[in-house]
């Protein structure tokens, strides 16, 4: 089975990072191409604007927006298509901008695929 790491897009990549997968929606703030060494930018895989800005990383709000973000996956089939093909790597790793390393549309989204993965096995 795939391994599916979390790393922010700020931090050095690595070889051990793998299939390198920015999922925000937005490119990151004075971070360049060759910097970030994305192999796939997956935006429509990223919660939608209204769902990001509602979420806006406020903890409390946490189930709520993973409940929303996973609706929102399961109506992009577009999207899931390519994480699909993405994850036939053998490590992946999904990159985010956010600071909360916690609570983040990254972490929801392995969660997601994990149990995505797990069905299909």
């Amino acid at each position: 089975m795939t391994e599916i790491r979390l790393k922010r897009v700020y931090d050095p990549p690595s070889r051990a990072d793998g299939h390198r997968i920015l999922v925000d929606r937005l490119w990151p703030r004075g971070l360049t191409k060759e910097a970030a060494r994305v192999h796939v930018w997956a935006r429509d895989a990223a919660p939608s604007a209204q769902l990001r800005k509602s979420f806006c990383h406020d903890p409390a709000k946490w189930d709520t927006f993973r409940t929303r973000y996973f609706r929102e996956l399961d109506a992009n089939p577009e999207a899931l298509a390519t994480l699909r093909q993405a994850l036939s790597a053998k490590r992946v790793t999904l990159l985010y901008g956010a600071r909360d390393t916690e609570h983040n549309n990254a972490v929801a989204l392995r969660e997601y695929l994990t149990r995505d993965l797990t069905k299909r096995a």
